[in-house]
């Protein structure tokens, strides 16, 4: 019986360190939302650190890329239509991260509006609430009943009531164990589904994530896209496939609501970050340099839905000529010598016969990368192209990944302040079918996007010896 009490303590003190508060989203305490953007002529990433228990204040890093205009923006929190909190962002001639602070004061899905003066993106997300689990509440119940229920004991034996202190002693063992075993089996136990990502975000899950929904199928139809030019800017329009509403039900997915990739008649390739102007209503800046038919492919996820692909394509009219923005894919080059004087990316490629792996790698020099939209490297795939076809045509459209290597213990990805990767980027990739594919490798360096365009000849398959 005198062993009990520092049995309870030393436990009690065990899981009470190893305890984490769980937040309703399952996201892991600390984590941020990073969201690329193409705002006008500035190409910007967004990181939404992540707010406390609210009212809390809302730190926002506004990331700036190398040619990215200086100028002032205006930041904006605003939920149910109400806006709560507002600031103001200079950016400099220098990029990187430029910060402003905003406010919270609830839990539930809320927008921040990027105005730059001409044209204001919205990019929602949710502010969490801070509950504590069903485990945790059998861990620290079962403790307190523990304690409660030795104090009766000790109580019961001192004044002679030897069978019910039994009886209470055997309550203390039971709550004990009832709290060990919730405390060892929280970790192992599965967060409850994400407000914002998996479930709705306007449901009451996300001030009581462990609470039932009536809802069992958050599955979404496919999306529709129709693509227009207004001026300089490439207006997308999205649509749900069932209902024809505007699908507004967009996630971050790789670090941006709508990764678009666009492609010049003459080979050029742009990769845009479309900016959510209304619901089902995007826009980003094309500056188009050269008439015609201009091949597009949005690569997005619904909530419910999963990733999808889309492809369109715009008609460009004549348009003034813009020797910065012409680029030639079909040219086998790499990236010349930067400011700092580093040498030109080099590739090397083990293509090997079509439907089996090929890998290319790019030598960027020194390790000094940083992560883009979440990984270290991209490299977008278009093709087969030849006289008769052309990226509008062309059946393969692919995006290719070189992921971050994993950060155990850590809340969350590294963002781009962090510069120690490289300098080699791997990626491989099946070509479906044999012919001449476009191919880009994209990846970042000082606050720049380096885009170095390839062609790849994929030869066909051996068939079988007779």
């Amino acid at each position: 019986m005198r062993a009990l009490p520092a049995v309870v303590a030393v436990v009690f003190g065990i899981v009470l360190v190893g305890a984490t508060p769980a937040f309703s989203d399952g996201a892991t305490p600390g984590a941020d939302v990073q969201v690329a953007q193409t705002l006008g002529d500035r190409d910007l990433t967004l990181i939404i650190r992540r707010a406390g228990r609210p009212p809390a204040p809302l730190r926002v890093d506004v990331v700036t890329h190398a040619g990215t205009p200086p100028g002032r923006l205006e930041l904006r929190a605003s939920t149910a239509g109400e806006t709560v909190s507002t600031t103001k962002v200079d950016l400099g001639v220098t990029p990187g991260f430029y910060r402003g602070t905003l406010r919270v004061d609830r839990v539930g899905p809320w927008e921040l509006a990027v105005d730059d003066g001409a044209q204001a993106a919205t990019i929602p997300f949710v502010v969490p609430a801070l509950v504590a689990s069903p485990w945790e509440n059998a861990v620290y119940g079962g403790f307190t009943a523990a304690g409660a229920l030795l104090f009766v004991a000790l109580g019961l034996a001192v004044f002679g009531r030897i069978g019910f202190a039994l009886v209470s002693a055997g309550g203390v063992v039971a709550a004990l164990a009832t709290a060990i075993t919730a405390g060892a089996l929280a970790p192992a136990i599965p967060s409850p589904p994400a407000p914002g990502t998996h479930l709705d975000p306007t449901f009451d899950t996300v001030g009581h994530p462990y609470r039932r929904t009536s809802m069992t199928d958050f599955s979404r139809p496919p999306v529709n896209l129709t693509v227009g030019m207004d001026g300089a800017d490439l207006r997308l329009r999205l649509t749900d496939g069932s209902s024809g509403r505007p699908v507004d039900d967009l996630l971050v997915h790789n670090d941006a609501l709508i990764h678009l990739v666009v492609v010049s008649p003459s080979g050029g390739m742009r990769h845009l970050h479309p900016i959510r102007v209304a619901p089902g209503d995007y826009r980003a800046r094309l500056n188009p340099s050269e008439p015609g038919a201009y091949a597009v492919a949005g690569e997005l996820a619904r909530r419910g839905g999963g990733v999808q692909l889309l492809r369109s394509s715009a008609l460009v009219g004549a348009v003034a000529s813009s020797p910065e923005h012409q680029g030639n894919a079909r040219l086998e080059k790499s990236a010349g010598p930067d400011g700092a004087g580093r040498p030109p990316v080099e590739l090397t490629k083990a293509v090997r016969p079509a439907g089996t792996p090929s890998t290319i790698m790019a030598a960027f020099g020194s390790p000094t990368l940083q992560p883009w939209l979440g990984m270290i490297g991209h490299m977008i795939v278009v093709g087969p192209v030849d006289d008769t076809q052309t990226p509008v045509t062309a059946p393969i459209w692919a995006h290719v990944h070189a992921m971050l290597p994993s950060s155990p213990g850590y809340p969350d990805r590294p963002d781009e302040s962090v510069a120690t990767f490289g300098p080699d980027i791997r990626f491989t990739y099946t070509f479906p079918s044999p012919g001449t594919y476009l191919a880009w490798v994209q990846a970042e360096r000082d606050y720049s996007v380096i885009t170095v365009p390839t062609v790849v000849d994929v030869p066909a398959a051996e068939g079988p010896r007779g």
